[in-house]
This record gives structure tokens, sequence and C-alpha cells, in this order.
């Protein structure tokens, strides 16, 4: 039926198997690897450009809530000196205080608003511009790259941007610039202490980064061991009934059992690090902050620092540290932003094979659906020593209909995909009306096409809208028309709806007979002078495939069609049957004179029909 599965899945618009498409997106959501170049970010700017207004307005609130959070220091400071030494003051620098606390609150809030607004506008440009480009790429990169992974970049790694541009970055800002104005404000405090909490900071703060690493090593560890007791446990149940079958029950649970184990000794291990550095931290900062708060209680005892600028020094050296083991945690958030960035970025300069010339040859009009294929050599991308075409020849007249059959791999499914260019050959020429395709749109190629493949594609919706699909202006009457021709309406006007009632994921409320002829139907809207039948019946069973038979005969018509069948019985009325193998035709004619001449169409009439179809 077709070269490749894999090229047949891009062809007929078919997904990956779910578990295959459950499993990548699992996979890649559990842990994404981080980038320690942060380059990779600047190819956000862009983004955030297109939207100057809320990023200028989130930084002049970011520097304003900044300013006033300091500013809340120095209020407590002038309360704790002043305040007391009157009614009157108290009063009065407690109404400042208060006053530079309701700064603070419009300023966070509206820092807040427009960081997040920017941070959603940029995701949403972002996931818009990932998805206009995909559809743009040609079935070969999805050869290359798994359906599953590219989902994952839509969605996991534009989440981890989301989670930089609406938060990340606004908490990285905004300690940056509270920690150079914190110790601004200490120095000018008290330059001595100041020194003190400059010499402690790197004791205090080693064994954080020296335990972090050994957490961040063995959670990562324990990741690893949980996700293989999960991919254990869904192998299990994705077949439950063929380990129920063989009675391997008791294994698969010791399986799992193993391995839920194995990730509870690491976790533990984790656990054991984490509560060392715990102690070893809490030990030293408490440590720290007694030592410099006895010296500093010895400088108010001596009258050469205030007990304002003591309060006003332990807060800002509160917001200090808060601000350097903030930047410490962001610094992982940004890291793996960037490397989700890369591979966003990656998606994005991938550039599809097939494109529009710069000057395309527009295809003569009115189509008269005239197919030549001339002296055509293709092999598949990464089998470039197994051509799926030869030296193929074929020229099909307009509004003749033609069969290809031939064994399984002959080529027969790879002629409809160089013909809806999907693919560019190696070698030869393929002509439409004249034209040849590399020099043509591939749009306009496309329009004048409609094809019908084994398993086509439907969408969830409802028949209308499916039949739409082949053409978004198409009339209500020229959609019922084309459901008559196809012989569908009749099973779509006794839907509950009738034409507007749901079909569900992939149509699958309707039968197999049911969704083909919905398929046709949607062909049929199109008005195409052009019909490809990939094993449209193939599928069916002797009633359907009769109903769908009978469609497909009304959708001929005199539009130019290629079919492609093992069943013979499906392509006896043909105009011209060729016969095709190892990517070359061997024989073409009718079925009696093909039958008569004893080569291999012979031989597979004989296999289907038994001798006397000889």
């Amino acid at each position: 039926m077709s070269d490749t599965n894999a090229a047949d899945a891009v062809a007929d618009g078919r997904p990956s198997a779910g578990a295959e498409l459950a499993a990548s997106l699992t996979e890649a959501a559990a842990r994404r690897p981080k980038s320690r170049d942060v380059k990779n970010l600047a190819h956000l700017l862009p983004f955030i450009r297109a939207h100057w207004g809320h990023a200028a307005a989130a930084g002049f609130f970011l520097l304003f809530s900044t300013s006033a959070t300091l500013g809340v220091t120095q209020a407590v400071r002038l309360i704790v000196d002043r305040g007391f030494l009157s009614s009157e003051n108290l009063n009065r620098y407690f109404g400042l205080g208060g006053a530079v606390v309701l700064v603070l609150a419009f300023a966070t809030a509206a820092r807040f608003y427009f960081i997040t607004v920017l941070g959603e506008r940029v995701v949403a440009d972002l996931r818009k511009r990932l998805y206009h480009h995909i559809l743009t790429l040609d079935p070969s990169f999805f050869l290359k790259t798994r359906t599953g992974e590219v989902l994952s970049r839509m969605t996991t790694d534009v989440t981890i941007i989301e989670n930089l541009v609406g938060s990340a970055a606004s908490i990285a800002l905004r300690n940056i610039l509270g920690l150079i104005g914190a110790t601004v404000l200490l120095a000018i405090v008290s330059p001595k202490l100041t020194l003190w909490v400059m010499v402690l900071a790197p004791v205090l703060l080693a064994p954080m980064f020296i335990f972090g690493r050994r957490v961040r090593a063995l959670s990562t560890r324990t990741q690893d061991r949980f996700a293989q007791a999960v991919g254990y446990a869904g192998e299990s149940l994705d077949a439950l009934e063929t380990v129920q079958a063989f009675g391997r029950e008791t294994f698969a649970d010791r399986r799992f059992g193993e391995a839920v184990e194995m990730a509870f000794r690491t976790s533990l291990q984790r656990i054991r690090a984490r509560a060392a550095m715990t102690a070893v931290v809490i030990g030293l900062i408490f440590g720290g902050i007694g030592l410099l708060l006895w010296t500093a209680a010895h400088a108010v005892l001596a009258h050469t620092m205030t007990s304002g600028q003591l309060i006003q020094f332990v807060m800002l050296s509160g917001f200090a540290g808060l601000s350097v083991g903030a930047l410490g945690e962001v610094w992982g958030v940004v890291q793996q932003a960037s490397g989700a960035m890369q591979r966003i970025f990656e998606l994005l300069a991938s550039k599809a094979l097939i494109a529009a010339p710069v000057r395309a040859t527009p295809l003569p009009v009115p189509a008269r659906g005239e197919i030549a294929f001339e002296g055509v050599t293709f092999a598949y991308p990464g089998r470039p020593d197994l051509p799926a075409l030869r030296g193929f020849d074929l020229h099909v007249k307009p509004g003749e209909t033609v069969a290809l059959v031939g064994p399984s791999g002959a080529g027969k499914s790879t002629v409809l995909r160089l013909l809806l260019r999907f693919y560019d050959p190696q070698a030869g020429n393929i002509l439409i009306d004249g034209v040849n395709l590399t020099d043509a749109d591939p749009a306009e190629v496309r329009a004048r096409m409609a094809l019908v493949a084994q398993d086509a594609a439907l969408f969830s919706g409802s028949a209308l809208d499916n039949i739409r699909f082949g053409r978004e202006d198409a009339t209500l009457e020229e959609v019922k028309a084309a459901a008559r021709a196809a012989e569908a309406e009749a099973f779509i006007n006794a839907l509950p709806e009738g034409f507007d009632t749901p079909v569900g994921e992939r149509a699958k409320t309707l039968s197999g007979g049911q969704k083909q002829r919905l398929a046709i139907a949607r062909s049929l809207v199109r008005n195409a002078p052009i019909l490809l039948l990939d094993e449209a019946t193939s599928a069916l069973d002797a009633e359907n495939e009769r109903l769908v038979q009978k469609a497909l005969e009304g959708a001929m018509g005199d539009r130019t069609t290629l079919v492609i069948a093992h069943r013979l019985a499906t392509v006896l009325r043909a105009d011209r049957i060729v016969v095709m193998d190892e990517g070359r035709v061997v024989e073409q004619g009718t079925h009696a004179g093909l039958s008569k001449a004893g080569g291999l169409y012979a031989k597979l009439a004989k296999l289907q029909f038994g001798v006397e179809a000889a």
C-alpha cells in the first residue's frame, strides 16, 4: 500500500501512535535540559520589542517598586530615631511610613500587571509563530523529527519561556536592583558592618552551593528512577490483556516494585543530603547574623550607631540576603529557559525544502488536469540508496482514469506524494497542464487536486465542518450536493443534528464506510480537476465498499483520476491500468489485455480472481 509507514502517516495526515505520542510528551515534560549559554534568550527580544509599551511600563514600575521597598527601611529608621521624640513626630513619621507602603503596594501591583500581560502576550505570539511555521514544513521534516517532540516544544518549552518572561525575569531584575540598592544603602548606613557582611557572605553561601549541587544531582536521579517505574507501569497496563493472558502479573508487579524501591533509595539519599545542608546552612546563617548583631549592638552602646540605623541595617541585610537567595533559584529557571529557547529557535529556523519559487509560473486557466512524469527518479530522505521510483514515466490525459497497481513497495503512493509536491524528485520532471511543479507555487498545485486516502484524516467538529475543510467558502447547498454525490447525505441527515452533528475527535462516532464517504464529499466540494484515490476502499467490508465505490465512480466524472488499489476489482473500469514494480512501469493496458499478456498483472489477477480471470 505504501513505501514507508512514516511516509504513509505524513501523506494521509495521521498522527503518531497514541502511546508513542504520550510517551514522548511525558518524557519531554519530565525533564528538560538546561543551557549555560543565556545568549539563546536574545531570540525573545523581537517578541518583546513588538510590545515595547508593556515592557517599558513593566520596567518603570519595577524601578518604582524596588525604590519603594528600600524606602520602607528608611521610613522605619526615621520612626525609631525621631518618631519617639514626641507624639507629633510619631504621627508624622508613621504617616510617612504608611504613604511609602501605599506607594509600594501600587507600584508592585502595576509591575505585576504589566509584566504578566507582557509574558502572556509574548507567549501567545510565540505559540502562533511556531504553529504557523510548522504548517509550512514539508513531510521530510517529520520523517526526521517525532511529532511528539514538536508538540513538546510547542507546550513544555513554551511554558518554560512563559515562566521566564511572566515571572522569573521580573524576579531576577527586581532582586538585582534590590541587591544593588541594599548594598549601597548598607555602605551609607555603616561601612564597617557592610565590610563584615561582605566577608561573611561567601562563608554563608558556600555550603548552599556545594550541597545544592549534590541535592540537584540526586533529584535528577530520583526523577529518572521514578520515570523508569512509570514507564514499566505504563508498558504493562497498555498490554494488560497480554500480561494476564500469559500469567505474568507477578513478574510485572515485581518489576514495578523494584523500580519504585530503587527510586525510594535514591530519594532517601537526596533527603539525607538536604537535611545535612539544612543543618549546616541554618547554623552558619544564624551564627553569622548573631555575630553581626553582636557587633552592631556594641556600636549602639558606643553611640557610633543609632537604634534606627541598626534596625535599618538589619532590614537591608535581610533584603540583600533574600535577593541573593532568589537570584540563585532564578538562575536555574533562566538556564532552563535558555535551553527551551534554543530548541524553539531550532524549530523556527527549520527550512521547508518545498517552497514556491520567487517568480512562480502560474498554472493555465481553465485547468485541463493533464499529468506527466518524465524520467522521474526519487529516493526518500535517509534512503538515498533505495530509490522508490527509477526512471518513472507516465502520461495521463485530461479526464482519463488511470489505475496504479503492483506489489507493496512498487512506488505507487510515492507517485501521489510527488504529484502533491510533498517531495521533489532527484531527477526528471513532473508536469501539471504543461507546467513543471518546481516552477509552480505548491499551494496552487495542490488546489487543483483532491485526495481520498485509505484512512483519510477527519477532524473534530461537525459533518458540515469536515466537508467544508475541502473548501472553506463552500455554501450549504454545495456541501449538501457533495454529500449527495458521495452517498453520504442519507446517513448525515439521520444524525441527531444532521449536518451540524459533532462527529468527535477524528470522527470516531462514524463507521469506516461513513468516514470514507465523508472524505469523498470533502474532496468533491473542492471542484478540483484532479482526483487522487489512495486505497480508498481497502479497509471496508463488502457493503460499505459497494457504497463507497459507487460514490467514487460518480466523483470521477470528467475529472482526471489516479487510483491506487491492491484490490483489482476496484480498478476494472479504469481507462488504463499501469502496472508498477520496483519504481518502474512494467505494463499498461486494460484488464482484459493485461490478463491475457501473462505478465505481472496476470499473476496478481490470478491470485485475487482465480485462474478463470486470466
